[in-house]
């Protein structure tokens, strides 16, 4: 393909965030781009991409109330100007009434760094308030609280995709590429055609795990016990780099002591997995010359998600593999820029840099970026659940903007987020589409796509990479920097605020100097002239970082830490009204909360319909047959499904993918302590047979609770 065919650009997915090129004409398509990343290669998902850019539920023009106030009057179309009125004066009513802190901001793992970095300056600076969270909170944070506490850096992978292909062994836990992340399989091939060999840890035998050379299939919830056993036998078989701990580490004693009670046979009972295979996967690392351990969210969604993060990093330093080539531990980022909108201030505690919002001289630095006093600036909010669990409440949100989320699908429990959305006084939602969440707001804001706007993202090895816009938005339609400079100027802040994507960036380059996540050697003509940058880049001059760790960790000793961390059932565990596991995940056709890919034409001729996985012997024991409708019923409500009967998952475990309404329905709420990840990926449920194969699985919908 020519380099010169169509516009560079990138996919608007998972963090992969492959090159493609975006051709001109009255239907625009997709080429794959000879990126690093992707090296031409693309999913369904980057093929269909184009088929959003010219949808009929385009959103082209602002939305109102037809009776302000009134959420059960229609939404009509209006200007902005109204749209701008209703907002503003409900911005200044809540805060009048309840206080700063009334007012809050929810952005999404897809927004540019940007659009991310000037929504976390807008809730701070124009709203003044510490409200302000994202959907990267259900996602990445049990890995990133984890990685920060060992190696004093949160980035997704340490080093660049490509060192897949060279590592002579490789384990994946809860992690899928070939299906959600397919253009990785090239390197896995690559490795395993070299004589690499591949470890999977995973409930299902994915097509990810079917290519391992083993798997390891634990019941939902165990992985931390897993990774102690193995680490115990990796001690038993003098498997451990006593050097490289001694010299590069701190805190083993403790984990050592720890992991003495994980003995084969009791990790065998607890998980499920035959003490021999766990033997042989000890085995495959420690004899490797170099090794990989990465985890996903199949780990890191649970209650104890980022000990369990926490007990593969532990696994990956004794075996010293943190710094050595093609070696290892890292965290395969989900959403498109997951990465950089926690770099850049979304989450509640942190500042642009990578900065903790409690910390005096990062308020300081900031401060003076912005403008402000340092002491004007707000301390540490709450975490998305808990911000969305509060609200209405003494001291919750009562006035609440929305940036390219949809909580309604997304967030665990929907009916209790349905209930509290509705307990609003005011709620605005700015998207391409009409989702389920902005069909509850008062107002709703039109904004641009992927391939009409400029800007950067940050993706799973930590490269900042370009997003070109190829086509102009349709009339009437503006970007959330335009958004939010704009209503930053009628709350009186906006000299503060500017709406030019490459002078915001230049503004987030001077705001992240110094800190962890520094951007600030990387520049737009940079990126365009290198094919990305990887941070840190501190100075024009700097290469940049694709590998961390060759010249120690950036803690205040240079040392990695171990953490100790003990095993703990699941916050939810099956009980005779409630005898299974459910879990939860993504599909290779859909993506997130399916605002965008159940508009596709492709995609939804492949999957048309929420589904569920079971396995034969428990679809046989409820009377129910492949094709079936299937109820399934947890604590806090209740969907209907499609079943597919397969063998590729334990018997006393159902699968469900999120990208419909249904599955968050049923999911558990209970959080991390440390990170604030809700337990996606456990909880007990109940099935019964709901209807035959000719019956239509009914829409899902959440009841308030």
């Amino acid at each position: 393909m020519s380099r010169a065919a169509g516009v560079a650009s990138h996919c608007p997915y998972c963090s992969l965030q492959c090159g493609i090129r975006l051709t001109g004409g009255a239907e625009p398509g997709v080429l794959a781009d000879d990126f690093p990343t992707n090296r031409g290669g693309l999913c369904v998902k980057g093929w269909a991409a184009s088929e959003l850019l010219g949808h009929p539920d385009r959103l082209l023009s602002p939305l109102v109330r037809e009776r302000a106030g009134d959420r059960d009057s229609p939404l009509r179309p209006s200007t902005w100007d109204e749209a701008f009125d209703r907002v503003v004066a409900a911005v200044r009513r809540s805060q009048r009434r309840h206080g700063p802190d009334s007012v809050g901001c929810f952005g999404g793992g897809g927004l540019t760094n940007e659009k991310a970095y000037l929504l976390g300056k807008f809730a701070r600076v124009g709203l003044r308030s510490s409200a302000i969270d994202y959907n990267g909170r259900f996602c990445m944070a049990s890995a990133a609280t984890a990685g920060n506490r060992a190696f004093g850096v949160d980035r997704g992978l340490p080093f660049p995709l490509a060192d897949l292909a060279d590592t002579r062994a490789l384990m994946l836990v809860g992690a899928n590429p070939a299906e959600t992340m397919p253009p990785v399989v090239r390197y896995l091939e690559q490795g395993r055609a070299s004589g690499a060999r591949h470890i999977v840890v995973d409930p299902r035998r994915t097509a990810t795990a079917a290519r391992a050379d083993l798997h390891l299939q634990p019941a939902p919830g165990t992985d931390l016990a897993l990774a102690n056993g193995m680490l115990h036998i990796a001690l038993r078989a003098g498997y451990v780099d006593t050097e490289y701990v001694a010299r590069l580490t701190t805190g083993f004693d403790a984990v050592r002591s720890a992991v003495a009670g994980y003995w084969p046979d009791r990790v065998e009972r607890i998980t499920g997995v035959p003490a021999d295979l766990i033997r042989q996967a000890v085995r495959i690392l420690g004899e490797a010359e170099s090794a990989m351990v990465l985890t996903a969210r199949g780990a890191e969604q649970h209650s104890n998600g980022t000990d369990t993060a926490q007990a593969f990093v532990n696994l990956a330093l004794a075996l010293g593999l943190p710094g050595r080539p093609s070696s290892g531990y890292g965290t395969v980022t989900g959403q498109g820029n997951g990465q950089g909108g926690r770099e850049h201030g979304l989450k509640a505690d942190q500042l642009p840099g990578y900065r903790r919002l409690d910390d005096p001289a990062a308020r300081a630095h900031i401060a003076k970026v912005w403008g402000v006093d340092p002491a004007d600036l707000p301390w540490p909010g709450r975490s998305a659940y808990e911000m969305l669990d509060h609200i209405g409440s003494d001291g919750g949100v009562r006035a609440l903007l929305v940036f390219g989320s949809n909580v309604i699908v997304s967030a665990p429990n929907t009916s209790r987020v349905l209930n509290r959305l509705r307990a609003l006084d005011f709620l605005v939602v700015t998207d391409i589409f009409l989702s389920e969440t902005a069909a509850e707001a008062d107002v709703v804001l039109p904004t641009t796509q992927w391939a009409e706007e400029d800007g950067t993202l940050t993706n799973v090895e930590g490269r900042v990479i370009r997003r070109r816009r190829a086509l102009p938005p349709p009339a009437g339609v503006r970007d959330d920097l335009w958004i939010l400079t704009e209503l930053a100027r009628r709350l009186g802040r906006g000299r503060l605020f500017d709406a030019d994507p490459r002078r915001v960036f230049d503004e987030l380059r001077r705001a992240s100097a110094g800190g962890v996540a520094d951007y600030s050697g990387i520049t737009y003509d940079r990126i365009d002239a290198e094919q990305g940058v990887f941070w840190p880049c501190p100075a024009p001059g700097h290469p940049g970082t694709p590998r961390l760790f060759d010249d120690g960790f950036p803690t205040p000793d240079g040392r990695a830490r171990f953490v100790r961390v003990e095993h703990r059932n699941p916050a939810e565990v099956p009980d005779g009204e409630y005898p299974y596991v459910l879990t939860t995940g993504r599909s290779m056709q859909h993506y997130q909360s399916g605002t965008q890919t159940r508009r596709s034409p492709t995609l939804v001729a492949a999957v048309p319909e929420p589904y569920v996985e079971l396995h034969p012997d428990l679809a046989r024991l409820h009377g129910i047959g492949d094709g079936d409708l299937v109820e399934l019923r947890t604590r806090r409500g209740k969907a209907v499904f499609r079943a597919r009967l397969t063998d590729h998952l334990r018997p006393d475990t159902l699968f469900v993918p999120f990208h419909w309404g249904g599955a968050n329905v049923l999911t558990n709420p209970a959080l991390d302590r440390r990170s604030g990840m809700p337990a996606f990926k456990v909880c007990a449920v109940v099935v019964s047979r709901a209807g035959g194969p000719a019956d239509p699985v009914p829409s899902p919908a959440p009841e308030e609770n």
